[in-house]
């Protein structure tokens, strides 16, 4: 599991930089694919933050699905509403980062 703690402070102000974001990726019935998680790997290293969409899954399946993508995709769920999720990864050159954290 990829472990970066972020304070609640941090995940708030992630959360508003999130609304303003297009859901990047969308995860439909075909599930987590390894060409789904390729895709992620491309959009964190890119954006560091990422919004998806949740097409025809129910509320528990949404939850378990997170925990996966996080677990999987070495990011943090920084929060999920509705049938969309924001992860985070920071990247690991600081010159490269887009995302700057209080």
């Amino acid at each position: 599991m990829y472990d970066f703690p972020l304070t609640g402070a941090q995940k708030s102000h992630l959360r508003s930089l999130g609304q303003t974001l297009a859901p990047a990726l969308k995860v439909g019935k075909g599930g987590l694919t390894p060409a789904f998680f390729t895709e992620l790997q491309k959009h964190l290293r890119t954006h560091e933050l990422v919004k998806l969409r949740f097409l025809g899954a129910e509320r528990e399946e949404r939850a378990a699905l997170c925990t996966q993508i996080a677990d999987e995709g070495r990011c943090v769920c920084v929060g999920a509403v509705g049938h969309t999720a924001l992860f985070y990864r920071q990247h690991p050159e600081p010159s490269e980062r887009r995302v700057d954290l209080p």
